[in-house]
């Protein structure tokens, strides 16, 4: 064999020995992590996962998420989790802090997705569409939608919440449709105890025809609407309503019986039943001149940290807490209405909370309404302290909040 034809020979054979390593090699998946993801744990490995949440220490949220999670150990014994009570006033700049310096305290916490569209704009909580892609089977829609932001999903949806109004059937015996009946009710001696904040009275605003933004997320608070709900939440209290800047103690009035109603949400109806039992009624908030109160709708869900080692553990160990098996418990033990289409709530008061949240007004997840909470917080304080009438501390607020959003 000649010279040519020996290096033609081994030519081929190269040739085809690097066609056969090509078809051999793997293909990278379609939804293969990037370089620099956080590595996940083997199959069989061990795995210590954390999380946070801001239950009330004793009450019944945390005793649903201890059964759950004792359950979850035994089905799991290579996942070792834990669980870290951290106060509510706490536990979000912990978590910003934490994660915005590469931490791993958490590898996952949960919460209400009050200031979700701020956490997905600083990169401190992590998509989880690939976690969970063909595993969301029985979340309702508004869930999903409630932690998603911008086409992605920022969190296991579980929960849906809004406030409504509790009462004790003993001491009132009709619960007020409208804010006419409810003023009456006050005037005539009934107690109620409302939360002194911009939350637990947002649903007035729309009730006296309030809208916040328009659709450039400009503030229009000041074009009517809230200012008139501000005054007739003044009138309220002139008539015997208390605000209370502690929720605690609003809330302890109503359960030893010194308060005949409150505006709260369901994440206390587990604790008010326990001292109320079947004196313990749940109703919409009332309705306003000029239609259905709106309070503001939250989803609940388990929020990734972006620096977490084990992601998939840790969004797989949610999705068992949000099954449908375990968020009838947390309906059950602590009368959370669930962010899903498959479980069922028995309890009516349940069922009424979870009617209030579907006809209550989506949180938005803007840059802008960012910037609602400190401004209209401050603006029920000064109003109802006497320190500014309500159309001036409207317009003072709706100023800031498009000062602060270049409105």
């Amino acid at each position: 064999m000649t010279k040519n034809k020996m290096w033609l020979v081994a030519s081929l054979f190269v040739a085809i020995a690097l066609v056969m390593a090509a078809c051999v090699a793997p293909a990278p998946a379609a939804n293969a992590p990037a370089s620099n993801a956080a590595p996940q744990a083997a199959a069989g490995a061990k795995v210590e996962l954390t999380l946070w949440h801001a239950y009330h220490t004793g009450g019944s949220e945390e005793a649903a998420l201890t059964k759950i999670i004792e359950a979850y150990q035994k089905d799991h014994p290579d996942v070792t989790v834990n669980v870290q009570n951290i106060p509510f006033d706490q536990i979000f700049n912990k978590w910003k802090t934490d994660v915005a310096s590469g931490g791993t305290a958490a590898d996952m916490f949960t919460a209400p997705n009050d200031d979700l569209g701020n956490w997905v704009r600083a990169s401190i909580v992590a998509p989880v569409d690939d976690f969970v892609k063909g595993r969301l089977d029985g979340y309702s829609k508004t869930g999903i939608d409630g932690v998603t932001v911008e086409g992605k999903m920022y969190a296991v949806p579980g929960i849906i919440k809004a406030v409504a109004l509790y009462y004790n059937k003993d001491k009132v015996k009709t619960a007020p449709t409208t804010t006419d009946d409810l003023l009456a009710l006050v005037k005539g001696g009934a107690t109620i105890e409302l939360n002194q904040n911009n939350y637990h009275n947002f649903g007035f605003f729309p009730a006296f025809g309030g809208k916040l933004m328009d659709d450039s997320g400009k503030c229009v608070a000041d074009q009517g609407g809230f200012a008139e709900a501000m005054q007739y939440l003044v009138d309220l209290k002139a008539a015997g309503a208390k605000f209370e800047t502690d929720g605690g103690k609003a809330d302890t009035a109503f359960r030893q019986g010194q308060a005949d109603m409150i505006i709260n949400g369901p994440w206390v109806l587990g604790d008010y039943k326990k001292d109320l039992g079947d004196k313990l009624g749940v109703a919409p908030m009332p309705a306003g001149p000029k239609g259905p109160a709106q309070p503001l709708s939250g989803i609940d869900g388990w929020y990734l940290n972006p620096n977490s080692k084990n992601a998939q553990a840790a969004v797989d160990l949610a999705l068992y807490i949000f099954n449908a098996q375990n968020l009838k418990i947390y309906s059950d033990v602590a009368g959370d209405p669930a962010a899903r289409t498959d479980v069922a709530a028995a309890d009516p008061l349940v069922k009424a909370f979870a009617d209030a949240a579907s006809a209550g007004f989506p949180r938005p997840q803007s840059a802008e309404f960012g910037n609602w909470w400190g401004p209209f917080g401050d603006m029920v304080t000064t109003v109802l302290e006497g320190k500014a009438k309500p159309a001036d501390g409207v317009k003072a607020a709706c100023d800031a909040m498009n000062k602060a959003n270049k409105k």
